[in-house]
């Protein structure tokens, strides 16, 4: 399957690229595979050639759009086209993304890549990671988390480093153990309903992931190759196995996207066999997953899914609870709220984004927006250029400064949206907005940019720092 390269494929990087420039006419293309291998030695080398080959106008680059996404997961946490944290930086690069964000679930395995790719590649970047946490003041209210009351997804955005340090350190390693162990209970169950096709975590599983952190994307891609391996007949088997009419599945069967949604949703899903109900103690409580965030140094961020469940109905009530608790930014997915057949839900949805979009802003909290990319179908960006988003266009944008802003700073001279240089000059959010939305403007994507900031100095005030960059 695309995205996923066999250990045993990897080879000499060297060998490969001499042979790969007799042929320019492919070279793009063979690159661009390598930059999805699992050997991180490869991507970091394959993109450095990939850089060099246009700054030799050997590979053309589209011109920068008025377009980002902040929110693309890697092949750390699943992404449905295979792209690693340095794929995606190059994806930006070439597409002329103004730029680009990684979120993982779990885990913070790609961020010191990610962010050493944009240097290289000159993209204005980001990384973030994603879970679910237990809100208990919303216990008897479903969030964004569909049929789960009191859980919702949410995020941390604008890391500088993969490695935490003390609590953040012992939270994360805890997040990501919690995770697997789920998956395993995940797989045990399905297996004795998928019988006599199963699967086993180990061999099965992780070989999908460079770095042993699966979701249940992961174990979806292991389930449906397990069926084709076994010599079943795929229809009849998904038919009987997930109680659907054979019409139903043989017109999935072509359809990835379609096929793996049904079969999360009847297996893995709530109602589905595998499903368990989470409880308070499922997940990490939202206070114990700021603990971490801001150990980090970076951001909370709130997500929104589109504005009709119970809890998000009273957004501003949600909204203002975690704010009080340190929430500073909020996450949206625009396509799924205004790319809708249905004209009733898209005009219900579409306003919805609209009246999120403004209590956002009258609450002091950027935006973090993208396409996602974990699952068949999803579009690489968002298409900034439909009518729905032309009145959100602006502030989509602006958040996509504002958290490069604060990364940049945060990773070149420690003057990131939490530090006490923040806390000293900029006192109130809207003035940490404003200035790290500013500066995220006028620090230049890349090596040029680093090295500009390296000539000023964590001394200077805001204001004399935004006259610096200005000149």
């Amino acid at each position: 399957m695309h995205g996923f390269v066999p250990r045993e494929e990897h080879g000499t990087l060297s060998r490969r690229v001499v042979r790969l420039t007799i042929n320019e006419s492919n070279i793009q293309s063979n690159l661009e595979a390598k930059l999805n291998d699992f050997a991180p030695g490869i991507r970091s080398q394959v993109l450095a050639e990939l850089v060099a080959l246009t700054e030799r106008g050997a590979v053309p680059l589209q011109p920068e759009l008025d377009a980002v996404n902040m929110h693309a997961h890697t092949f750390f946490s699943f992404n449905a086209y295979g792209h690693s944290p340095s794929s995606l930086a190059w994806l930006a690069k070439k597409s002329g993304y103004k730029a680009i964000g990684t979120v993982d679930f779990d885990v913070l395995d790609a961020v010191d890549e990610f962010l050493d790719a944009c240097e290289v590649a000159g993209v204005r970047g980001s990384s973030a990671i994603e879970t679910r946490v237990y809100i208990p003041e919303f216990a008897t209210r479903e969030i964004s988390s569909p049929g789960e009351p009191g859980v919702a997804y949410h995020m941390g955005i604008g890391f500088t480093s993969s490695k935490a340090t003390g609590e953040a350190a012992r939270i994360l390693d805890d997040m990501r153990r919690r995770a697997s162990q789920r998956n395993r209970d995940l797989v045990e169950r399905v297996n004795a309903h998928l019988g006599p096709v199963s699967i086993d975590y180990e061999r099965d599983v992780l070989p999908l992931t460079p770095a042993g952190n699966a979701t249940e994307r992961h174990i979806l891609v292991a389930y449906t190759r397990a069926v084709e391996q076994n010599g079943q007949d795929v229809v009849d088997f998904w038919s009987k196995k997930l109680d659907a009419k054979r019409e139903q599945i043989a017109a999935m069967v072509n359809d990835t996207p379609k096929l793996h949604n049904l079969i999360r949703a009847k297996l893995m899903k709530r109602g589905g066999v595998g499903y368990v109900q989470p409880g308070p103690d499922t997940f990490p409580s939202v206070d114990e997953f700021h603990q971490f965030v801001t150990g980090c140094q970076a951001l909370p961020c709130a997500t929104w899914l589109d504005g009709t469940s119970t809890g998000e109905q009273v957004m501003e009530e949600l909204l203002g609870l975690l704010i009080g608790k340190g929430v500073v930014a909020l996450n949206i997915i625009p396509d799924r709220n205004w790319n809708i057949a249905d004209p009733e839900q898209k005009r219900i949805k579409v306003k919805n984004l609209y009246d999120v979009v403004q209590l956002a802003q009258a609450l002091d909290l950027p935006l973090n927006i993208g396409t996602e990319m974990n699952a068949y179908g999803q579009k690489l960006i968002d298409d900034f250029q439909a009518p729905e988003l032309g009145p959100v266009r602006k502030s989509f944008i602006d958040g996509a400064f504002f958290v490069y802003g604060h990364t940049i700073l945060q990773r070149t001279l420690g003057i990131g949206y939490q530090s006490d240089w923040a806390k000293t000059h900029l006192p109130s959010r809207g003035a940490r907005n404003s200035f790290y939305t500013q500066a995220g403007n006028l620090v230049p994507p890349g090596r040029g940019g680093i090295a500009r900031l390296k000539q000023l100095s964590a001394a200077m005030t805001p204001a004399d720092l935004l006259a610096q960059l200005k000149g």
